[in-house]
């Protein structure tokens, strides 16, 4: 499934909605290590983007959403709609991040 069938809208220009799969998600769970809080401790003490934290919130959007992709591709999808991210600590340091959407088939209008 290519990235330009996945989207946040219910619906894709140019293609009609045949059969709905059900509800896809990916989830994974971080947690910061004790360097990784100490060089962004240093970083907050000086302000600006705390780059550390950065990549290491991306990283987990991006491992959601690749695990989000492979339980709609298990399904059968060719598309994902209403996309959407949640996040949510689990325990001070421990955060769980959530990827969602519906996994449909869908066919050119």
């Amino acid at each position: 499934m290519e990235h330009s069938m996945v989207t946040t809208t219910l619906e894709l220009p140019g293609y009609h909605v045949t059969k709905n799969l059900g509800v896809v998600r990916g989830i994974t769970v971080r947690s910061r290590s004790a360097l990784g809080n100490l060089a962004g401790g240093i970083q907050a003490f000086f302000g600006g983007n705390i780059t550390i934290y950065t990549e290491l919130c991306e990283h987990a959007r991006a491992e959601a959403f690749d695990l989000m992709m492979q339980h709609a591709q298990q399904l059968g999808a060719n598309a994902i709609v209403g996309v959407r991210y949640d996040a949510n600590e689990v325990m001070e340091g421990i955060t769980e991040v959530l990827a969602y959407g519906t996994a449909v088939i869908v066919e050119r209008a």
